[in-house]
C-alpha cells in the first residue's frame, strides 16, 4: 500500500485507505474515493494529479492526495 502520488500516469489502481480528518474525508469520499474504488493516474507530474474515477475526470492537489493509499506496485 502506497500513497497515490507515487503512481505513475496511466496506472489504474484500487484505493485501499482514506486517512484526514472529517472535513477531507468526506470531500475524498464526494469524489468517489472510497475503499474499493477504480482510479486512473491520468497525469502525474509534481503538481495536481489528473485522476479518473468512473466517467469522471478531476484534478486533486498534492496535500489531499497524501492522503489517498492505493494497492499497487509503489
Amino acid at each position: 500500500m502506497c500513497p497515490i502520488t507515487v503512481m505513475s500516469e496511466g496506472a489504474e489502481v484500487t484505493v485501499a485507505r482514506v486517512t484526514g480528518g472529517g472535513e477531507s474525508s468526506r470531500r475524498l469520499s464526494e469524489l468517489g474515493l472510497i475503499p474499493g474504488a477504480k482510479v486512473r493516474i491520468v497525469q502525474n507530474g509534481g503538481g495536481p494529479l489528473l485522476l479518473k474515477v468512473g466517467d469522471s475526470r478531476f484534478a486533486l492537489g498534492q496535500g489531499m492526495a497524501l492522503k489517498v493509499f492505493v494497492d499497487g506496485n509503489c
